[in-house]
């Protein structure tokens, strides 16, 4: 059984930053890839940020300089650090773990590359 669990959303201003926090448990963590995903009003979820167990990491253009995707595999925790907030990155912020090993070709497959996703956190951003 996989879990995951993300803490760390809320409400900031255009601008600000959050980090948000994702403890991993189950049989799956170490070796295989982890992601972030979002889902905005009305859209469908994607995956913005994708890291493999030595850290290589993939970002979608839109968040590409503002966000970063790290992990601690030594305590299962993957991290996203969200700075310059603006207001079209809000959304429900999802923990995603993959089954896979890293290569590029799961990043190409964007959402569809994850097996599990947590429960997700309330990213808002208004002034």
């Amino acid at each position: 059984q996989v879990q995951l669990v993300e803490l760390g959303g809320g409400s900031v201003q255009p601008g600000g930053s959050l980090r948000l926090s994702c403890a991993a448990s189950g049989s799956i963590f170490r070796g295989n890839a982890m992601g972030w995903g979002r889902q905005a009003p009305g859209k469908e979820r994607e995956l913005v940020a994708l890291i493999s167990s030595g850290g290589r990491t993939n970002y979608v253009d839109s968040v590409k300089g503002r966000f970063t995707i790290s992990r601690d595999n030594a305590n299962n925790m993957v991290y996203l650090q969200i700075d310059r907030l603006e207001q079209g990155d809000t959304a429900v912020y999802y923990c995603a773990a993959t089954r896979q090993f890293y290569d590029q070709t799961l990043w190409s497959r964007g959402r569809d590359a994850m097996d599990y996703w947590g429960k997700g956190t309330q990213v808002t951003v208004s002034s």
